[in-house]
């Protein structure tokens, strides 16, 4: 399978830590900022195979990353309810759960939807009005003041089912 062979091939990756080798010239320190990322460079021993003058620190993680199985796991089981309308940014659709994601429930029947924006929920929510709109708030300190936004947003227009 093209990509698959070449990124498991250790004598290029050999080469590849050679030629990082040869070409550091001074102290480097860089931050990878996602999990998965961080995963892979360990796993496969990255971190090992470069020079002593590169240092890694393992960022945040992204959002997606982050997340707790256990809160995707609460937000399935929530989507898969009948009268619920879960919103998300798309993102989160293919994070696995223990058993499946939110695009497996919108496959079969969930009310799932992609939003861009925490305030899309309330549009959703007002055309809706007998159904609960959740927002699967997943973010860092970018996403939360258009959360904060919308929830206030709910209060002052008397959205009682966001």
């Amino acid at each position: 399978m093209k990509f698959v062979d070449e990124y498991r091939d250790a004598k290029l990756a050999q080469d590849y830590a050679k030629a990082i080798a040869a070409i550091t010239t001074k102290p480097w320190t860089i931050m990878e900022i996602c999990g998965g990322q961080t995963h892979s460079i360990v796993k496969y021993g990255i971190d090992e195979l470069l020079p002593s003058e590169i240092t890694l620190i393992h960022g945040p993680g992204c959002p997606v990353c982050v997340t707790d199985i256990n809160i995707i796991d609460q937000a399935i089981a929530l989507a898969s309810l009948p009268n619920i309308i879960l919103c998300s940014f798309g993102d989160m659709l293919r994070v696995p759960g223990s058993e499946k994601d939110l695009l497996s429930v919108k496959a079969t029947g969930g009310d799932v939807r992609i939003v861009y924006n925490p305030l899309d929920c309330l549009k959703i929510a007002q055309q809706n009005p007998t159904k609960e709109v959740i927002f699967f708030a997943v973010g860092f300190e970018t996403t939360a003041p258009t959360t904060a936004m919308a929830v206030y947003q709910a209060a002052q227009n008397n959205i009682k089912n966001f």
